[in-house]
């Protein structure tokens, strides 16, 4: 059946801005700015990644730059307000990170981040070590595959494996991800496997399985 597993290795990005637990809060600001990113891992003398700091870590400084917190909101908001003060990454990152690894699938990926509620994940080896980073973006990056190369794909892996001696007698057509199937195949009761089968294809957003038995015709 369908043997391409595509991990987070495959569509992480590799080069990754990093901060040191002693870098200051406008550097980390300007380091966002320059490089357009909204979370940078916090990395000790090239060791394991220790913490991440984001927009969200950095917005108590300019929420409470005008107006100190009241005692109600530093009760009710005890994290906010400490890092208001803060000026070093080790004071605003959030610790410990939570990160993932190069093998991961991308549902495994994407699991994490929304029940954690985080855009990006730092990538980590088994020693903590950083090698690369993945977002939401990234994930979807997978929907982006060339309709060919699902439809190749789709045949090879379903079709050709499924009705060896039919696979003539099936078309597969894909049209913005979405794929249909349309033919005669001797089993009829493989049908719903090849429907999801072809579903299961990284880069399918829907299918369309049209498929008969030779009675039908």
């Amino acid at each position: 059946m369908p043997t391409a597993r595509y991990t987070v290795n495959d569509v992480m990005t590799k080069t990754v801005i990093t901060v040191t637990p002693d870098t200051e809060f406008k550097e980390i600001a300007d380091a966002m700015q320059r490089w357009e990113v909204i979370a940078v891992p916090v990395v000790a003398d090239e060791g394991p990644v220790v913490g991440v700091v984001s927009e969200a870590d950095l917005l108590p400084k300019e929420e409470f730059h005008e107006h100190p917190p009241g005692m109600i909101d530093q009760m009710r908001r005890l994290g906010d307000t400490a890092k208001a003060g803060s000026v070093r990454a080790e004071e605003l990152m959030s610790s410990p990170a939570i990160t993932i690894e190069p093998g991961a699938s991308l549902p495994q990926a994407a699991r994490l981040m929304a029940d954690r509620r985080i855009k990006r994940l730092p990538v980590v080896d088994a020693d903590g070590r950083l090698k690369g980073i993945v977002s939401r973006a990234d994930l979807l990056k997978i929907f982006l595959r060339p309709d060919d190369d699902l439809a190749a794909e789709i045949g090879r892996e379903v079709v050709d494996r499924l009705f060896p001696g039919s696979h003539r007698n099936v078309k597969v057509g894909v049209t913005w991800g979405m794929a249909t199937l349309t033919g005669h195949v001797p089993d009829a009761a493989l049908i719903p496997v090849a429907a999801r089968l072809a579903q299961s294809v990284k880069g399918i957003v829907s299918v369309d399985c049209r498929l008969k038995d030779p009675e039908s015709r």
